[in-house]
């Protein structure tokens, strides 16, 4: 579980985050959602640790991270797997070389236990014959279940998705909005995705955070979303006519 308690942070006179607080269990899927300029993704930095708060604190699993020592900060990176907007594959490496990366890195694993934990996560990802193509040969939904695989390697406790189906189309996005709903409960882990995706929301937001001007402007579940009169809410998720429909129909269940 990630505690977040009134945080603030402002680089030089623009405040971007102005007193957040809000917490993300885990074995569930949580998301941020918000315009372009609210704070999304400064908020996931200073989750991550690349940034640090102005005021307020992060805590997880109950130990505030501001007060850990450098070598426990060090361990607790350790235990957080990123998947980045454009996968951030590496060119040069397969895709077995791009999910041994960390382990690698990281670990003092022999050779045969690494190679054992790559075939499990690339299986868990539905990759069984792709180990020895590069990047540069496979889809961009394939590309991204090898950034998924890279990023549960290590066994996380925490996952972070940075706009995890940019570039996808509809079919395969939610194939990868369902296999990381899929892995945040079987490993039990508290997953944070910043998202524009709309039917992300709808399909996997059992925990939603809507950020406006670096406020929490909102915060509920999928179902929750739909019924509410925030202005701000409404106005962003009904943006589209198929949001509009899809309100009037909770509406008229409502009524």
């Amino acid at each position: 579980m990630i505690e977040v308690n009134n945080l603030h942070k402002s680089f030089g006179e623009a405040h971007i985050l102005k007193g957040v607080t809000t917490d993300f269990e885990k074995g569930k899927t949580n998301l941020i959602i918000g315009q372009s300029g609210s704070g999304k993704t400064v908020f996931l930095k200073c989750l991550l640790g690349l940034f640090t708060p102005d005021e307020g604190y992060i805590c997880y699993n109950g130990d505030i991270y501001n007060d850990l020592s450098a070598d426990q900060k060090r361990n607790l990176r350790q235990e957080m797997g990123m998947v980045f907007q454009g996968s951030a594959l590496f060119d040069s490496l397969t895709v077995e070389g791009n999910v041994m990366f960390p382990l690698e890195m990281f670990t003092k694993q022999s050779k045969s236990e690494m190679q054992d934990r790559v075939n499990t996560v690339l299986k868990r990802v539905n990759l069984i014959d792709a180990h020895h193509k590069y990047p540069s040969e496979i889809s961009g939904g394939m590309q991204k279940r090898v950034a998924i695989a890279r990023a549960i390697v290590m066994n996380p406790k925490y996952l972070f998705c940075d706009e995890p189906n940019s570039g996808l189309d509809p079919k395969t996005a939610i194939l990868i909005d369902n296999l990381i709903q899929e892995i945040t409960q079987e490993y039990d882990i508290t997953t944070i995705i910043n998202t524009h995706d709309m039917n992300s929301v709808m399909e996997i937001g059992e925990k939603i955070l809507f950020l406006k001007n670096g406020h929490k402007e909102w915060e509920g579940t999928n179902k929750e979303i739909f019924k509410t009169d925030n202005v701000a809410v409404t106005d962003f998720v009904y943006s589209s006519e198929l949001f509009k429909k899809v309100r009037q129909m909770y509406i008229e269940e409502r009524n």
